[in-house]
């Protein structure tokens, strides 16, 4: 377990953001906001899968006036997202968001105020959103240094405005830049920071840039909640997010998978059984560790150290249970009992 650097503490509806260990996990969706019923089945799933805060993007008024019916029925709290409008970021507070994300570079200041005055009135907390990539300010935001000071200039005018329910980003879709800013704005800001490298891509160069631009912060503590960008289903953001903690320590309830990578020993589906127990374990939130291993090499050791496991051969397969042979059993039988293994803990 690494230790957070200790930030202010901000709610989030009832979730806690900074000055704790845990760190919360976001998506965004990606429905049109209006169309209810698709965005809160979408919001439903992703708190399923273990997001513990879910964005939605605020376009225009009819967005802004759904909010009113999806906070209503949202499991978890919904964080507004809005761009240059400020009407919508006021509607969307008055409509029960607990958090708006905007980049205040975008908004002037008197509108920006009423903004600050409304949520504070609301109790709504504001995260300040600097991207590299925000094209009003391109300039403006060429070096980590323009960046970091964008954000204290409007965290210090958040603060004489006396509003304190500040989180922070500063994004950038290049991971080892997003791994600068963030160190360095550590130094400086002791408001809880979102940590995300924005724009990351499909699946494989998305996780390998979260990781290479992520971890190393994670590691020294810096970073208080995450959202892993990634261009797939919003699901997919919230598994990778809660594997990148889990094998940092810093989050406990998955299931944790370990497969043999195979070779030319292996004589069995192992493939298809392992599948089949990511598909059904995906929405387990348990401390679970499970090993699927194709041969005796390795799967003895790795059966042993498991809560489940598994390894064999053409003819037969060896489960194991908290570390011990228990039967022999065969290939078409296994994952139902697998199953049941899984539903005893």
């Amino acid at each position: 377990m690494f230790t957070r650097l200790q930030t202010h503490k901000v709610l989030v509806g009832d979730v806690q953001i900074g000055h704790q260990n845990k760190v919360v996990i976001q998506s965004m969706t990606n429905t049109k906001t209006s169309n209810v019923i698709p965005t809160i089945n979408q919001i439903k799933e992703l708190v399923k899968h273990g997001a513990q805060l879910v964005r939605v993007a605020v376009l225009d008024q009819s967005d802004a006036l759904a909010l009113k019916q999806i906070t209503k029925l949202s499991p978890c709290p919904i964080i507004a997202d809005i761009h240059y409008n400020y009407r919508l970021a006021i509607i969307a507070i008055q409509n029960g968001v607990a958090k708006i994300r905007i980049n205040p570079a975008n908004i002037d200041l008197d509108h920006l105020q009423e903004i600050v005055k409304t949520a504070k009135a609301h109790q709504v907390a504001i995260r300040i959103g600097i991207n590299q990539g925000s094209k009003l300010n391109q300039r403006s935001f060429a070096t980590p240094k323009a960046m970091i000071n964008c954000a204290l200039k409007f965290i210090k005018l958040f603060e004489n405005w006396n509003f304190h329910a500040i989180i922070v980003s500063l994004k950038s879709s290049q991971p080892l830049l997003t791994n600068i800013l963030y160190q360095q704005a550590a130094q400086k800001i002791k408001y809880p920071l979102h940590l995300g490298v924005t724009e990351a891509g499909t699946l494989t160069n998305a996780t390998i840039k979260n990781t290479i631009g992520l971890v190393p912060l994670l590691q020294k503590g810096i970073g208080d909640t995450i959202r892993v960008s990634i261009s797939d289903h919003p699901i997919t953001e919230v598994v990778v997010a809660k594997k990148i903690l889990s094998n940092l320590g810093l989050y406990k309830n998955i299931v944790n998978i370990i497969a043999c990578p195979t070779c030319g020993r292996l004589q069995w589906d192992l493939l298809t059984l392992l599948k089949q127990i990511e598909t059904y374990t995906d929405v387990i939130n348990l401390p679970l560790t499970i090993a699927v291993m194709g041969c005796a090499v390795n799967g003895i050791g790795e059966c042993e150290h498991a809560d489940i496991g598994v390894y064999g051969s053409r003819d037969k397969l060896f489960l194991y249970k908290k570390g011990k042979f228990i039967t022999e059993i065969d290939h078409k039988k296994v994952f139902d009992e697998i199953k049941k293994l899984i539903n005893l803990f």
